[in-house]
């Protein structure tokens, strides 16, 4: 592929976040550079809330100095803020989550720990067999996701595997269902038959 055809695709998927981001609430904070790096990131964070600075670089395909210096701009002028999670820095529309919705979305943006959390919104029963099983990771690897997720308060392994606050992680999961893979789109067509209502 030429560099002219990188170019144009770059410029395409900024685009696309760009007019994502001037359809949100993040439209007033529009940039007054014009820059569609500025605005295509604002876009991309709307959309995919909990996004790892590499993964922003990447998915827009943009330079490290250059990314980093657009999400340094975006968060001095207050349209993003950013959280340390381990060795990442994930980055959120600024002012819109509270602080257990941004942990929450930080592991819901990991495969594994996600596959879980999905695994026993449909099925409460599932064991931690059950869910290497479904997931294809060894067992072990379930039991130290589990104690992450105890730790941060989305998971409760007290007789059993439990969903913490499985309403708030449904919603996230449902609004952000693109963002994530095939099996939460899946989760969300099915979301309505989930939930319980109280009579």
């Amino acid at each position: 592929m030429s560099d002219e055809g990188v170019d144009e695709s770059k410029r395409a998927t900024l685009r696309r976040f760009a007019a994502i981001g001037a359809a949100s609430p993040l439209a007033r904070f529009k940039s007054d550079s014009d820059s569609d790096a500025a605005d295509g990131i604002a876009g991309y964070v709307t959309a995919t809330p909990g996004a790892h600075f590499s993964k922003i670089r990447d998915d827009l395909q943009l330079g490290t100095g250059e990314t980093q210096h657009h999400l340094r701009e975006l968060e001095r002028r207050g349209v993003v803020e950013s959280r340390k999670d381990g060795d990442y820095s994930r980055f959120f529309p600024a002012d819109r989550f509270a602080e257990f919705e941004q942990v929450a979305l930080g592991y819901l943006r990991r495969a594994t720990p996600r596959g879980m959390i999905v695994t026993l919104l449909r099925d409460p029963e599932a064991t931690a067999g059950d869910l290497a099983d479904r997931l294809g990771v060894s067992t072990p690897s379930i039991s130290k996701y589990a104690a992450e997720l105890e730790s941060a308060g989305l998971l409760s392994r007290d007789g059993g595997y439990s969903v913490e606050r499985p309403e708030t992680l449904l919603l996230l999961l449902v609004r952000y269902a693109d963002s994530f893979d095939a099996d939460t789109a899946e989760l969300a067509a099915e979301a309505d038959t989930l939930i319980q209502y109280d009579s």
